[in-house]
Order: C-alpha cells, then sequence, then structure tokens
C-alpha cells in the first residue's frame, strides 16, 4: 500500500528530525494525484529551515522510496 510505503520514508529520517527536537507525521496521501501531505513538528514547525528540510529531507526522502509521488506539502 502506498501510504505505508510513505510512512516507511518518513520512519527513515524521522530520528534525525527528533535529533533536532522536532518530528514529522503523516497528514494525508492522494494516492491519485501523486500528493502527500506532512505536518512539521516540534522544533521544526516554527523553524527558519522548514522549507529546506521539508523539500532537502522528507521530500527526497519519500520521492527516492515512492517514486509515485509527484509532491510533498507541508499544511
Amino acid at each position: 500500500m502506498l501510504r505505508e510505503r510513505v510512512e516507511e520514508a518518513l520512519n527513515s529520517i524521522r530520528p534525525a528530525l527528533q535529533a533536532d527536537g522536532g518530528d514529522v507525521s503523516l497528514v494525508d496521501v492522494d494516492e491519485e494525484n501523486g500528493i502527500v501531505k506532512v505536518q512539521l513538528q516540534g522544533a521544526c514547525a516554527g523553524c527558519p529551515s522548514a522549507q529546506i528540510t521539508l523539500v532537502m529531507g522528507v521530500e527526497r526522502a519519500i520521492k527516492e522510496r515512492v517514486p509515485e509521488i509527484k509532491e510533498v506539502l507541508s499544511v
């Protein structure tokens, strides 16, 4: 299932986020359009680097493991 594969990708980067006092949670997976919605939490939520973390960390990890995903949005 696509959602499980996305969760596995998030789990692979979660320790790095938690090391900086943050975290990420999966909000929604739109399988039809290939869009994942996540929520950055903790220190990540208000961090000026959050957009970089989202694109370079979270989005990259998801797309590497789940190529069907076209976009990752922070909500």
